[in-house]
């Protein structure tokens, strides 16, 4: 495990009040990471997510959230400018271009940026579900890491071995 993936994990009891997930277009993974979050973590926790520039609503998120009996009911993808507020404990960025915009953004703040690379499954071509297969494993990987390093930490020894 890499120093920046150690830095990911919360202590019990120092869980972040306030999380943003951000990547490049806010139309496929910190929305579904938003999503999933809300559905793992607890209620009091504030979690928003937005992208550097907007993007479209991708219609295959909806189809791999609903497998697993979650929603993005209205929602639109946003950009960061478009938030309603911008104090966060806690910013996860999920692609590169995220990642430097949101160091960019917290040059001057004490708010901790940790990147989880996360494919982009708009890059698989193929059949409808060799498609939904690469959504699949997005929303598999993105709900792992949230609940292995938002929920349950069980000490850096226990993550590294």
């Amino acid at each position: 495990m890499t120093a920046m993936e150690l830095a990911a994990d919360v202590e019990e009891g120092k869980r972040p009040g306030a999380i943003l997930f951000m990547c490049g277009l806010n139309a496929i993974r910190s929305p579904m990471a938003e999503i999933i979050a809300r559905s793992i973590l607890p209620s009091n926790t504030y979690i928003r997510s937005a992208g550097v520039r907007a993007g479209e609503r991708d219609p295959f998120v909806d189809v791999v959230l609903e497998e697993i009996g979650l929603s993005l009911g209205r929602r639109q993808p946003q950009t960061l400018e478009e938030l309603e507020d911008d104090y966060f404990d806690l910013i996860i960025t999920l692609s590169p271009l995220a990642h430097h915009a949101a160091l960019e953004l917290t040059r001057s703040n004490a708010i901790d940026v940790v990147y989880w690379p996360t494919m982009d499954p708009t890059v698989v071509s193929g059949t409808r579900e060799q498609i939904l297969e690469s959504y699949r494993e997005v929303r598999n990987h993105l709900a792992g890491l949230i609940e292995s390093r938002l929920l349950k930490r069980k000490g850096i020894a226990a993550q590294s071995a």
